[in-house]
């Protein structure tokens, strides 16, 4: 209203400016009557010019480029240029921001690990991270606005999308059968719909190996207890000879020592998962662990090997003493059931330029083939299932060691061709592992400090 007044004064002005300056004019040529109109309408008509002219700048600005700054004028047309500027300004400030939190919102979606799809009303895709499209095999940009159901052919999930029954999320396999996806679908907005993807891969491996341990525990202990329940239905309903019950008790005792032997060795598995990680303080002597692992193999081997252990007489270990020995002792058991009477099987501690160190077991036995070397340490996996019984072993011996030795931040190396033995090396890091000469030095400067 105030812009619309100043106007009508600023032209009302300019009229009797006009009006004077004609009648001026009029008066020096001798027509004092028409001079005062003529200039009257001159210089409104001039004063109209220049507001036409301001209007017609602003108005080219709007219809133009607005990077630039709008027509500074004065007066109605430069406030009004004033603010729409700001106007424009502001919404690109808003839509600026609107941008980046889009940006920062597509950022985090794109760093989940989960994947993450969008999809129209039309079943077109608005959007994906790489997750999804590393699960789908798609392009996050080539693929984008185009039909899911025309690049994902899968016929289980085309179903699951036109269905629309997203009560129950969708299980699928790759088409090499190496990964398994868990796919869940949630309906938003106006016919748009989430697609969420999760690689479940290790999860269902984990679950197959879970049955697969419950069932290889009940197989094993069950065959055993159906082998003593036999024998003592036939002590207790058929006259044996002493022979024969002497005969028979031995084999109930054979069972039953396989039954202990198992329990202990779950026993030591259950311990292993549930319980601390082994001290990083505590040092025992290398040499001490190798040299009870070799009495212990004697006693196991009644003279019909070879054995020996050497290294280790200047270096110390950190970790658990009882794990450590029942690792190496699980290895140097394996070694003496499979390796032929008059083998030889040797201890060796080793370090290794880095700082790391490797224990060693290596024997002269029937070896392991190449394809059985990546599935040793599973639980209850046996190269030859009628031999490893034969010779007392649970199948759980390798898997202990696996898992003592990653529990000492180590890792288990294993090296075999059937016919030349095997080579299995537990190799530690550096910082499980000291000299003893150090170690004593220090005791010795403690105690002269004291």
């Amino acid at each position: 209203m105030g812009a619309l007044l100043s106007r009508a004064i600023w032209a009302m002005l300019a009229g009797a400016l006009g009006a004077l300056v004609g009648d001026v004019v009029g008066r020096s040529v001798g027509q004092p009557g028409i001079g005062a109109p003529l200039g009257a309408a001159f210089f409104a008509a001039l004063a109209a010019a220049v507001e036409g002219w301001r209007a017609r700048r602003l108005l080219n600005w709007l219809r133009g480029d607005q990077t630039r700054g709008a027509p500074r004028d004065t007066g109605f047309w430069g406030e009004l240029g004033y603010r729409v500027e700001r106007g424009f300004r502001q919404r690109e400030t808003q839509i600026e921001r609107e941008r980046q939190r889009l940006e920062q919102f597509l950022s985090a979606i794109e760093a989940s690990p989960n994947g993450v799809m969008m999809l129209d009303a039309s079943g077109q895709i608005e959007w994906c991270n790489s997750e999804a499209a590393d699960h789908f095999g798609l392009d996050p940009v080539r693929d984008r606005r185009q039909r899911v159901t025309n690049l994902v052919r899968q016929p289980a999930f085309v179903q699951f999308l036109q269905v629309g029954d997203f009560s129950q999320p969708l299980m699928l396999v790759d088409p090499l059968g190496r990964r398994s996806f868990s796919v869940i679908v949630r309906e938003y907005g106006e016919g748009l719909r989430l697609v969420l993807s999760l690689d479940v891969t290790e999860r269902e491996r984990a679950d197959a190996m879970r049955r697969d341990f419950v069932a290889n525990v009940s197989h094993e202990i069950r065959t055993p207890l159906t082998v003593l329940a036999g024998f003592v239905e036939t002590m207790a309903s058929l006259p044996l000879t002493p022979v024969e019950r002497e005969r028979v008790l031995k084999l109930m005792e054979q069972q039953t020592n396989r039954m202990q032997a198992l329990v202990a060795d779950l026993l030591t598995l259950a311990q292993l998962e549930g319980s601390p990680r082994p001290p990083p303080d505590r040092w025992w002597p290398v040499a001490t662990l190798l040299r009870r692992a070799e009495a212990d193999g004697r006693a196991l081997s009644a003279g019909r090997h070879e054995i020996s252990a050497a290294g280790g007489e200047d270096c110390e270990i950190a970790g658990s003493d009882t794990e450590l020995l029942s690792a190496i002792g699980n290895l140097v058991g394996n070694a003496v059931r499979y390796t032929p009477e008059g083998g030889r099987i040797d201890l060796r501690f080793r370090t290794r330029d880095d700082g790391s160190a490797e224990i060693e077991v290596a024997d002269t036995g029937v070896g392991i083939a190449r394809e059985h070397l990546p599935r040793l340490t599973e639980r209850f996996y046996r190269v030859d299932s009628s031999r490893s019984r034969e010779t007392g072993g649970t199948g759980l011996g390798l898997s202990i060691v696996k898992h003592v030795v990653q529990r000492h931040g180590g890792e288990i190396d294993v090296a075999s061709e059937p016919g030349r033995g095997s080579r299995f090396r537990l190799v530690f890091p550096a910082a499980r592992l000291r000299q003893r000469a150090a170690a004593s030095g220090a005791s010795t400067a403690a105690a002269g400090a004291a």
